[in-house]
């Protein structure tokens, strides 16, 4: 009789993290839902009044290779001042959500200053075969938005 060595599963681990700094606005959300789904983790995201509260689980090296990258690949626009990790119970959950933004507390999140408009949208709003040429509303992640509307505006303003 040959034995038969079956691998084990790989342990299934959950993760509280939250990350505090200039992460609002910036597609930090978006970010962490394509690398979560990049590693195949469920879990969430979402903004609240001190940062971004994430919740990932799935096999322990994926959720390890997640912390890793969430430091070290983040958007450009974000600025991450801390990132608290704590294991935390697999709730079960079938897929990666980003959840509606908490908006309960005081708020204590860092603004990120105005940053110029980034080539990628210059080439967006001037080329007329693009769909958004001289469209004042592009939300671009690499140059932030919120205050995009103003410096889309005064670009417009200066081409015709």
């Amino acid at each position: 009789m040959t034995a038969v060595l079956v691998p084990a599963a790989p342990r299934h681990v959950g993760a509280r993290i939250t990350v505090r700094g200039a992460v609002q606005g910036t597609g930090f959300r978006p970010f962490v839902y394509r690398l979560a789904g990049t590693l195949g983790l469920a879990g969430s995201v979402r903004n609240t009044p001190y940062g971004v509260l994430i919740v990932v689980e799935g096999p322990e090296d994926a959720v390890t290779e997640f912390g890793r990258r969430l430091e070290l690949e983040p958007p450009p626009a974000a600025v991450l001042r801390s990132v608290e990790v704590a294991r935390v119970a697999p709730s079960g959950a079938a897929r990666f959500e980003i959840e509606a933004s908490d908006s309960t507390g005081e708020l204590v999140v860092a603004m990120l200053p105005d940053l110029a408009t980034c080539p990628d949208c210059l080439r967006e709003l001037n080329d007329p075969a693009d769909r958004r040429y001289h469209y004042p509303f592009l939300n671009c992640t690499a140059c932030g938005h919120g205050s995009r509307s103003s410096k889309v505006c005064r670009t417009i303003g200066r081409s015709r």
